[in-house]
């Protein structure tokens, strides 16, 4: 069965540009027109990725994306006019899996669907527990646990975590870890990592200004603390 897409926007040609491009891919394409409508279209159809624009009428997407990721890790892919980085970065930091700005090539998009459902369905093959202090992940079943709290991160968190901590001690430059999450490829902004990171500090660390586990090496990038 070929995996269905649901794509959000208030614009009827660019709905129906990704969808004629996205069905000659081979994908199944459903479409809604606002937000409110996104969200209760994506939980009957409960699609395998949504482009999800971020000017929409009535709830926007930043909105519909974080009500989508209280229920949900479905890929999402922002769809933007907005060139500011801190929109693309909000995004991020409330879950997106990547994003694209308008006007965008629709084989770039296509290109990204394919490239972000990679990454999902490949997930992260090696299995084992790491235990650091009293924080504890599953890289085989993706769960990270603070003592007796489950703690939820998004994938992209995890993947971050996971990365860091099965090398603790390394240095990894903000590229290196955009590299990990996006692909040699992939060209996006290097603070889209600091805002996953502030974003897994606030789920996993005790004291935010004294940071146990993901310490920052200044000038350079991040770690996992190998001395916990």
């Amino acid at each position: 069965m070929n995996e269905t897409i649901l794509v959000v926007d208030d614009e009827p040609k660019i709905v129906k540009l990704a969808r004629d491009y996205l069905e000659k891919s081979g994908f199944r394409v459903i479409s809604a027109g606002d937000g409110n409508t996104a969200l209760s279209v994506a939980r009957r159809d409960k699609p395998d990725l949504i482009v999800l624009d971020l000017m929409l009428p009535g709830m926007d997407g930043l909105d519909v994306c974080r009500a989508l990721r209280r229920e949900s890790d479905v890929p999402i892919i922002m769809l933007t006019a907005r060139s500011e980085e801190s929109d693309q970065l909000v995004g991020l930091e409330l879950g997106a899996d990547d994003y694209i700005t308008k006007p965008f090539s629709p084989r770039a998009l296509v290109a990204r669907v394919r490239a972000v459902l990679r990454r999902v369905q490949g997930g992260m093959r090696q299995p084992g527990i790491i235990h650091a202090g009293d924080l504890t992940i599953d890289l085989e079943g993706h769960r990270v646990t603070l003592g007796d709290e489950s703690i939820h991160l998004t994938r992209n968190e995890f993947k971050l975590l996971a990365v860091m901590s099965q090398h603790a001690g390394q240095t990894f430059e903000r590229a290196q870890l955009l590299e990990h999450l996006h692909g040699v490829a992939y060209a996006g902004y290097d603070r889209s990592i600091d805002s996953h990171i502030k974003n897994m500090r606030r789920k996993i660390e005790a004291d935010l200004a004294k940071p146990e586990y993901i310490l920052t090496v200044y000038g350079i990038g991040y770690r996992f603390n190998d001395e916990v």
